[in-house]
């Protein structure tokens, strides 16, 4: 197996279809070569898993959309659980706090 980049490993085979492996030798998204436009032009579909997340118009484009999807499967969903703003209460202008 020849490792043509050192982060988004893509093996070739069968010819056209290309398999993105983790460092643990599992392979978690797919990307294939199809014909499109009555065969006119080219596009990479792309797969993460066993769902089609999208097409790219060349390799690199693909293996990054992959590689992303892969990148978010790793962390939690949604946002955050509260929101981080301005205070709720805020005390009167010009009002200090006593020193006790």
């Amino acid at each position: 197996m020849e490792k043509w980049h050192p982060i988004l490993e893509a093996v070739e085979g069968p010819t056209g279809t290309w398999r993105m492996i983790d460092r643990t030798g599992k392979q978690y998204g797919t990307i294939e070569l199809r014909r499109v436009m009555n065969g006119t032009d080219t596009r990479y579909r792309v797969m993460f898993r066993d769902d089609v997340i999208g097409w790219a118009t060349s390799l690199k484009l693909a293996c990054e959309k992959v590689h992303r999807a892969f990148l978010r499967s790793h962390g939690p969903g949604g946002g955050p659980m509260a929101s981080w703003g301005a205070p709720t209460h805020r005390a009167p202008a010009g009002h200090m706090p006593r020193a006790e």
